[in-house]
């Protein structure tokens, strides 16, 4: 006995289990409890070792020996457990929100911009992730500092799998590379981020009020599109009222600089005279952030630049709006004519491929004595510029990761701003998860308002046909009203202690409790069924 007790103690903590069908746990000097385990995890059948008496340990053996005779006749078959698996496993959790992603602090620009993808590619993703076996609602944020997936899951680690699967299968990143990199938030979590990420809290510059922009993106793009529903349409939602409401009573973003400013200050910081008056700049891209990078030089003082876009139509718009700028457009086709006659070159364009390879700088003209050797800002990803240009004596090359240097000069004055937007965060936070919570009563709501309606259609069919042909139109309709005002008033009281909207004093336990009670007192069975519901929906789609 005492060997069988030594050897069960020093197996592997992977081995002493539910797969293991002993454990031991040792409560005093003086004595050991064995405890067999069936292997559906019910409670262990144990005896009491306390006596070395041969006569004790051999009841003691024989009674361990008839309990585990009687617990292995009483196991279920394995294809019955395998029958029941599948759905307990999913009405024991309940749907939650995920957020799986890369970032600037997790992942450097060289496996994010393998990830990066496009806006137009968003509505696609989301029927692509929506069609994975466990995720109900699904969105994109892709930007030159992240690229984060938010889904509804009908189970964490199975919808985790899918996602990061489909991940890696679309970037061509290898998993273990992939989950080397990636960051996981779970429910209240997951929505704090979000919620962080649009005050700012959580970008490269503090308080940079270009990601509130994106994140309205995101539910612009979204809107229509199946699997972009209510929960994460909702959390993006509030994620850009806390970003609105941050910035409105924090003025966290005063004095701050946006990535696209960065670039800028970065690019003087390098210049021999950090002055643009005497060098000749070329920026490539018109975009959103092309037209940011545009006005921060102005703002610097460049009077004149050229500008390289695929068409000359935005151009056109920045020149209106900047007036007294000599900006010259050029075509994408003038790519390496321009950068021969520019001596900083920015790149902020949403091209797939690279514009400058090393062989193509290779060939560039020098820039002047007095500049050294040309200067590449890249804050673009996928990158504009390839990273092996940065080995050429007659090029100095930065990218987005490399805007920290400047970034630190101008943290420190935001940071109390920061821990009052926390304050602001937390606020909503529980806002929003009190309405998500919410939630759950409604499809309690729609089953009990139908449970009673099919009681009150059946009770008037009976009750006309008690009365017979000679009843009027009129007669009939009166009927009828007067069971839908009952109905009404009946209802009136349930519905609304299963609402949480806070116009009264109910706690959301309180709100939950009262739906938990309904589902039970009147067998509605709501939350299971509609988890398997969902699930055998999303089976069949799979098999066609």
């Amino acid at each position: 006995m005492a060997a069988a007790l030594g050897s069960a103690s020093s197996l592997p903590r992977s081995l002493r289990t539910e797969a293991s069908p002993f454990v031991v746990s040792r409560r005093s000097p003086a004595s050991a409890h064995l405890c067999f385990r069936s292997s559906d995890s019910r409670a262990p059948v144990s005896v009491r070792a306390t006596s070395l008496n041969p006569r004790c340990e051999a009841v003691s053996e024989n009674l361990v020996r008839k309990n585990e005779m009687d617990s292995i006749s009483s196991r279920p078959s394995a294809l019955e457990l395998l029958k029941s698996s599948a759905a307990d496993r999913y009405t024991k959790e309940s749907s939650s929100i995920i957020v799986i992603g890369l970032n600037i602090h997790t992942a450097p620009v060289e496996i994010r911009e393998k990830l990066a993808i496009p806006e137009a590619q968003w509505p696609q993703v989301i029927k692509e992730l929506c069609a994975l076996n466990h995720i109900e609602e699904a969105a994109v944020l892709s930007t030159c500092n992240r690229m984060e997936i938010y889904v509804v899951a009908l189970s964490q680690h199975r919808g985790v799998k899918e996602v990061t699967e489909w991940m890696s299968k679309q970037s061509g990143v290898p998993l273990p590379e992939l989950c080397d990199h990636r960051f996981l938030l779970y429910s209240k979590d997951a929505t704090q981020h979000l919620f962080e990420v649009a005050a700012g809290l959580d970008s490269l510059v503090l308080g940079e009020g270009q990601i509130l922009a994106q994140v309205k993106q995101v539910v612009k793009v979204g809107q229509g599109v199946a699997g972009f529903d209510r929960k994460i349409s909702g959390l993006f939602k509030q994620a850009i009222s806390v970003g609105k409401r941050v910035r409105t009573e924090t003025n966290i973003s005063s004095g701050s600089v946006s990535v696209s400013s960065a670039a800028v200050e970065l690019a003087l910081m390098k210049l021999p005279e950090s002055s643009f008056a005497n060098y000749k700049l070329v920026v490539f891209g018109a975009g959103k952030m092309g037209k940011l990078v545009i006005k921060h030089l102005v703002a610097k003082g460049c009077s004149r630049m050229v500008v390289v876009n695929r068409t000359e139509e935005r151009v056109q718009a920045i020149r209106q709006e900047l007036q007294g700028v000599d900006i010259v457009y050029r075509p994408l086709s003038e790519t390496l004519a321009c950068a021969a006659e520019g001596d900083v070159i920015l790149t902020c364009t949403a091209s797939e491929s690279p514009l400058f390879s090393k062989e193509n700088v290779q060939k560039l003209p020098p820039v002047d004595q007095g500049m050294g050797r040309r200067l590449f800002i890249d804050i673009s990803v996928p990158r504009n510029v390839e990273p092996c240009v940065s080995d050429l004596d007659t090029a100095q090359l930065y990218n987005v990761d490399d805007l920290q240097e400047v970034v630190e000069s101008n943290k420190e004055d935001r940071l109390q701003k920061a821990a009052e937007a926390h304050e602001i965060i937390l606020e909503e936070l529980n806002k929003f998860e009190a309405w998500k919570d919410s939630l759950e009563t409604v499809p309690t709501i729609k089953k009990f308002r139908s449970y009673v309606e099919r009681i009150r259609a059946s009770e008037m069919e009976k009750c006309l046909s008690k009365m017979g042909d000679d009843i009027s139109k009129k007669q009939k309709e009166a009927i009828y009203d007067l069971s839908v005002s009952i109905v009404k008033k009946l209802l009136h009281g349930p519905m609304q202690h299963l609402r949480c909207d806070g116009n009264d004093d109910r706690s959301l336990s309180e709100v939950l409790e009262n739906m938990r009670a309904l589902n039970r007192m009147f067998d509605l069975e709501t939350q299971a069924s509609l988890l398997e519901e969902k699930i055998k929906v999303k089976m069949e789609r799979t098999k066609k």
